[in-house]
């Protein structure tokens, strides 16, 4: 008999990727039959998938709607939505709090949750707004504590930013060349994962040998990337040269349309200290190395998916 492995966020980036990632995986379809949880069942793309999977509502502010979700389920894919403003830890804590206290209430029997880096812990202190990571770390922490297996995917920068945040895309300057701005040094590393085709992949890994990543984490993204590869990738997809500028802080600040105060403290720690840590390099390489499947690699995604200089 199958398991039931329910995914929440079915019809976004990263639970799309696990749905389709166990549908085209002939031993996972085998093992596993597909629940996806969404908030909007009569949405286009949940009635897309409506056609390939079971699709059932669920909704964070209708504890009732999860607890139907959930019911006989096996295995959960669970995911949250950042919140911000004063209180953004602890709303985001509170919702994944919610949903793994009701998995385990539903006698589910393994846990996936999509976590982030502690970048308060990692910083010792020093960078404590980048909320949306700290959130998920402590969620990560609190499932740790239930009693129900899991495991940990902790995923890189999506490679998909490239295209959805304009504010950080190069820009035409007044002298006519195309600059890629920062505030940090052209050296410092982002590990960089293609979210939709490719979360699925980690968790795939999980789910085929659920026992053995048990307890662990995995740093998910393809490889690190300087700032100097990602421009230098930029420029070849573009067929444009385009230049790397140091900016500082306060300029890069006045260019942010939000949250300014979590994208600083993002950047710098990211520069000082790594965006999983001092030893992120070889846990992203290990993590690479237990994918379930080719990863996409920058130049791989750009070709698929160019920039469009604007």
């Amino acid at each position: 008999m199958t398991k039931i492995l329910a995914v929440f966020g079915a019809t976004g980036q990263q639970g799309r990727s696990v749905v389709d990632h166990v549908l085209n995986d002939p031993e996972l379809a085998q093992q596993y039959t597909l629940r996806a949880i969404t908030r909007d069942i009569h949405s286009e793309k949940a009635k897309e998938l409506s056609k390939e999977v079971e699709v059932v509502f669920g909704d964070t502010e209708n504890p009732s709607s999860v607890e139907n979700a959930l019911a006989g389920a096996h295995t959960v894919f669970i995911m949250t939505v950042p919140s911000f403003g004063p209180d953004a830890v602890e709303s985001e804590f509170n919702t994944a709090k919610m949903l793994a206290d009701i998995a385990v209430d539903q006698g589910v029997k393994y846990i996936i949750f999509s976590t982030l880096p502690a970048v308060s812990k990692i910083s010792g202190g020093k960078y404590t707004q980048v909320t949306p990571f700290d959130a998920k770390a402590r969620a990560e922490e609190y499932i740790r504590s239930l009693p129900v297996k899991s495991s940990f995917c902790s995923l890189g920068s999506f490679m998909e930013n490239l295209q959805a945040q304009k504010f950080l895309a190069p820009k035409l300057s007044p002298d006519g060349a195309w600059v890629y701005s920062r505030p940090v040094s052209v050296s410092t590393k982002l590990p960089l994962l293609n979210a939709i085709r490719d979360t699925g992949k980690f968790v795939g890994a999980i789910l085929a040998n659920p026992d053995r990543f048990e307890g662990k984490t995995l740093c998910a993204a393809e490889a690190h990337y300087s700032h100097q590869d990602i421009v230098d990738a930029l420029s070849k997809s573009t067929g444009t040269k385009i230049h790397f500028k140091k900016v500082s802080w306060e300029d890069f600040r006045a260019s942010l349309p939000w949250i300014p105060d979590v994208w600083i403290d993002a950047f710098q720690a990211q520069e000082e200290f790594g965006y999983f840590g001092p030893d992120g390099e070889a846990e992203v390489a290990w993590a690479a190395s237990q994918a379930r499947g080719k990863l996409t690699t920058l130049e791989e995604y750009l070709v698929e998916h160019p920039v469009q200089l604007e």
